[in-house]
């Protein structure tokens, strides 16, 4: 009976107080944060880099294609000045790219207001879990 009581007391006193299990929890809310944040940033580090690469391929294709574009609207406006005078050849030809630019840019421009800015999922989705772990009754 006193051994039980000895172990009881032992227990007791190992048992870390409310003032350090308050503390602890306060540390490791903390640390995870940190590394929650750490891991947002990491994955936006990776998107930006392929982004980077990626707008950098899309440039290069832009420029060969602007010069293979170039080579259509001359042969255009060769084939155009047969019929009618060069310069309305050529006047014919610009009206029809400045109409096909307008249109572009009006699609572009809805594309880029409907799409949605770049976000960490994973890190979010890892923010989100975390929360309602720490929410009081979830368990």
């Amino acid at each position: 009976m006193a051994e039980d009581q000895q172990s009881a007391r032992h227990a007791a006193a190992s048992a870390p107080s409310l003032g350090e299990l308050v503390s602890q929890v306060s540390e490791q809310t903390s640390r995870l944060v940190r590394e929650e944040l750490r891991l947002a940033q990491l994955e936006m580090a990776a998107k930006g880099k392929r982004a980077g690469m990626g707008a950098g391929l899309f440039g290069g294709a832009g420029l060969f294609a602007l010069y293979g574009l170039a080579c259509f609207v001359a042969a255009a406006v060769l084939a155009l000045a047969g019929p009618v005078a060069d310069w309305l050849a050529a006047l014919i030809v610009g009206a029809v790219l400045f109409a096909v630019a307008g249109l572009a840019a009006l699609v572009g421009k809805r594309e880029i207001t409907s799409a949605t800015p770049p976000v960490p999922q994973e890190a979010v989705a890892g923010l989100k879990q975390d929360v309602q772990t720490l929410k009081p009754g979830s368990h």
